[in-house]
């Protein structure tokens, strides 16, 4: 149609003067540093009654096209176009402006361009119209000059005015698109859904243009849950396949009051699953097909066997290594019954995970993999139990079941009969949560976002099933446990040597309580000093020993009693964590090392690609070993940080370390629940996002490369 309406009026239109606008090229500096990222602007006057077109004119129009003319070291980024009015017809539907435009343009200063004035052109291209249309040109020009401090223009405000009447990032919205049925010929319905705040009276979709397809101007509002809008619109196929995506402006209208939100959405499959997930460990720019349920299952379990090689379970692996070497010489029933008990253990802790879950999603809560990582009181529970079983292990004492709760646990983890194997499968989930693997994020994202209980339950313990799997398959295979060495002398310093990984686990936790209590956690070092010395004298004197029992555990108790009331209570005072400020602007202290990383807002992602710049969004928490491990040296590699200087790409991270709102509706609408998370936005604002679990070195730059594409 576009182009029918373009061979009409072309050659009657080639020779015609453009009267009606006005153009003329404006600077929101007009002195700027090498180096630096400014606005230009297109300003296009129209005489009244006469209008220009939007990046998508419609049904009939033309584009403002601008063809740039810059001297060596400058660079122009996409138009940035301002929210168009619509123009509904009989006929045809247009997106337009009218009496006054500004294109945004962000102009990009090489670092080497040296000090001195420079000369910026500009051909512009436009078609104005009323009832006739006219083509129009026009040749603009101004001068840049480059010193060492930026000075604002006179046309600073004209261009921040406009800046304002961008659309915003559909970031926040949380929308989705799917096909609503099947196709009819070449039309089919698309549905699309967002969440919103507030009564939004009128919406509306303003789509962009293709070659390929077309999304008819009138959409259907349907009716949507809570906080939800749904419109339905007709796609018209040209010529091809049905798209994968579609982009557009997401329009709210409430009284004089208007709101637009630039989305480039995946469309799903029909059906409830909505949006597509990325593979994990994988750049997600758009999937074209709903997420199938087998394959978020397949994900679970393989996401939970790859929990066994991270390093938040280590230590528990290490305590089934001398579990097996000490029943591998019993009876294979035996054997295969304590496999299944551990696996009884590991299956009853997801299933209180998914509760948790449930519970707090139901009382308007949002929960992420590992919430309890945000519990200071857990956080000080876990330190002492890890560090008693790391001293029960080292032979510093025995202790009966007969003994209070928390001291029977440390016996339990270490003793290999039933009770030891369902406690190290309690313990070897509570640790693995604070790991997150490929394959994981995708699944318990869409475990915790699907409104579905028993979907959530049985996603959950999948991933339970397969952390449990290799030792489950081990104790069913008494061929395999024959290669063990035979029990004996060597067991009693092998459970020694694995004391230190749990010591290891205990020195983490312990590190972990300084984010609630900042520099009082360091009294949480001295209480686990005194517990090591009351757990020394109990196993020396009262175990061990043949005199004065009574007084040896009158000395342990004492000592216990001393740390509690002076290291515990009164010095960190554990029912008093610190508050989190809001708005805190400060740079994360769990941000990689070597570059300016600013705080994660949805706002800080908008500024940026508004202003033409890749942006880089690393979601972690001081409590994951994998963001630290293995996400942070890659981002602190030299080959990394350059490539990010060079692009001028903005570093922003999201610590997740106190489970944020912000941060829990961000992961949720990427279909996560856990960090780590990477997300690199291209410098095209059009573009989605490419969406990691896992980054290595070389992930980072091919995702980089892509980004300036």
């Amino acid at each position: 149609m576009r182009l029918l309406f373009a061979m009409l009026f072309g050659a009657g239109c080639l020779s015609a003067q453009a009267a009606h606008t006005q153009t003329r090229l404006v600077l929101a500096a007009e002195v700027a540093r090498p180096g630096e990222t400014i606005f230009a602007g297109i300003h296009l006057h129209m005489d009244k009654g006469w209008h220009t077109y939007w990046r998508n004119s419609g049904g009939s129009g033309m584009p403002t096209t601008i063809d740039w003319k810059l001297p060596q070291g400058v660079s122009a980024g996409a138009i940035q176009w301002s929210v168009p009015e619509k123009l509904p017809d009989k006929e045809l539907t247009t997106y337009i402006y009218e009496n006054d435009v500004v294109l945004l343009v962000p102009l990009t200063i090489a670092p080497d361009v040296h000090a001195g004035p420079l000369q910026l052109e500009a051909a512009v291209g436009w078609l104005e119209c009323q009832v006739q249309c006219i083509k129009g040109d026009a040749n603009v020009r101004t001068s840049l000059e480059i010193g060492t401090a930026t000075k604002p223009s006179k046309d600073t405000g004209l261009i921040a005015a406009w800046q304002k009447k961008l659309p915003k990032t559909g970031d926040t919205r949380a929308a989705r698109a799917f096909w609503e049925t099947g196709a009819k010929g070449d039309l089919r319905p698309l549905i699309l859904e967002w969440n919103a705040d507030g009564a939004i009276a009128e919406a509306d979709f303003f789509p962009d243009s293709d070659e390929k397809f077309e999304v008819q101007p009138i959409a259907e509002r349907l009716a949507g849950g809570a906080g939800k809008i749904r419109l339905r619109a007709q796609v018209k196929k040209l010529e091809g396949d049905w798209p994968k995506a579609v982009s557009g402006l997401l329009i709210e209208q409430s009284g004089l009051e208007q709101s637009a939100y630039d989305v480039k959405l995946p469309i799903g499959g029909s059906g409830l699953l909505g949006p597509a997930i990325a593979n994990a460990g994988t750049a997600s720019a758009g999937a074209s097909s709903a997420p199938s349920l087998w394959k978020m299952f397949l994900y679970a379990f393989i996401g939970g066997l790859i929990l066994n090689v991270m390093p938040c379970v280590l230590p528990v692996i290490a305590l089934k290594i001398l579990g097996f070497v000490s029943e591998a010489k019993n009876e294979l029933s035996r054997v295969r019954k304590l496999g299944l008990i551990y696996t009884a253990g590991v299956l009853s802790s997801f299933l209180v995970l998914a509760l948790l879950v449930l519970g707090l999603q139901a009382a308007g809560k949002g929960a992420g993999w590992g919430f309890q990582f945000g519990n200071p009181y857990f956080l000080i529970a876990m330190t002492t139990l890890v560090t008693l079983i790391a001293l029960n292990l080292f032979g510093v004492f025995e202790i009966t079941l007969g003994s209070g709760a928390l001291t029977a646990a440390t016996n339990l983890a270490s003793k290999h009969g039933a009770a030891g194997a369902f406690f190290n499968g309690l313990l070897a989930t509570v640790l693995a949560t604070s790991c997150s693997a490929p394959f994981l994020g995708a699944a318990i994202g869409f475990a915790f976002a699907l409104s579905k209980p028993v979907i959530t339950i049985l996603i959950l313990l999948t991933v339970g099933v397969g952390l449990a799997s290799p030792y489950l398959v081990l104790s069913w295979q008494p061929a395999w446990l024959r290669v063990l060495p035979k029990p004996g002398r060597w067991m009693e310093r092998f459970k020694v040597a694995m004391g230190f990984p749990m010591i290891a686990a205990a020195a983490w936790l312990c590190s972990l309580v300084s984010v609630p209590y900042g520099d009082r956690a360091w009294w949480m070092v001295m209480f686990l000093v005194f517990v090591a010395v009351a757990a020394w004298v109990y196993g020396e004197f009262v175990q061990r020993g043949t005199r004065r029992r009574g007084f040896a555990v009158f000395v342990s108790l004492l000592l216990l009693a001393i740390g509690y009331t002076y290291a515990l209570d009164s010095k960190l005072d554990w029912r008093e964590p610190i508050k989190e400020t809001a708005g805190r602007t400060e740079p994360s202290k769990v941000a990689p090392k070597g570059l300016a990383w600013q705080p994660w807002s949805a706002e800080a992602v908008a500024e940026a690609r508004a202003a033409g710049r890749p942006v880089v969004v690393d979601f972690t928490a001081k409590w994951c070993p994998t963001c630290n491990a293995i996400i942070k040296p890659s981002f602190e590699n030299a080959d990394v940080q350059k490539k990010l200087k060079q692009l001028n790409a903005v570093a922003l991270v999201a610590d997740y370390t106190r489970f944020p709102d912000s941060i829990t509706a961000e992961l949720k609408r990427f279909q996560r629940a856990a960090v780590p998370l990477v997300l690199v936005y291209p410098r095209n604002s059009n573009d989605p996002p490419m969406v990691y679990d896992l980054v290595r070195p070389g992930t980072i730059l091919e995702a980089l490369g892509r980004a300036v594409q």
